[in-house]
């Protein structure tokens, strides 16, 4: 008469993040474009800028996580450092992140001008 609904609830646990941190030379023109090649092949999986040189993506399971990391181990640069850490959603939220005001250029003096 009912249908029993069955799901799998997510838990924080499950859910994963994959953080890549890079370290790349950029003294060369080739350097810079092989740097560039690899942010866009990080955008173009899905990452997303997190900070200048690391790179965040949200992953549904440790399986999914699996397939990303090889994917970005077939387009590693020749050259530099990378670092791929995956933690779970929960270790993620546990991120204290501080952020201070952004600087902005100061405002020219204002002309005063004399009335006689």
């Amino acid at each position: 008469m009912f249908e029993l609904c069955s799901y799998e609830r997510i838990s924080a646990y499950q859910l994963m993040w994959i953080l890549v941190m890079f370290d790349l030379p950029t003294e060369t023109k080739f350097q810079r474009k092989m740097a560039s090649d690899f942010r866009k092949r990080l955008q173009s999986d899905g990452f997303t800028m997190f900070q200048f040189s690391i790179y965040v993506r949200n992953c549904a399971s440790r399986e999914n996580t699996h397939v990303h990391v090889d994917r970005i181990k077939k387009f590693l640069p020749p050259e530099g450092k990378v670092c791929i850490i995956s933690i779970t959603e929960r270790q993620f939220n546990d991120i204290l992140l501080f952020e201070g005001p952004k600087k902005t250029d100061p405002m020219p003096a204002a002309i005063q001008l004399e009335l006689f």
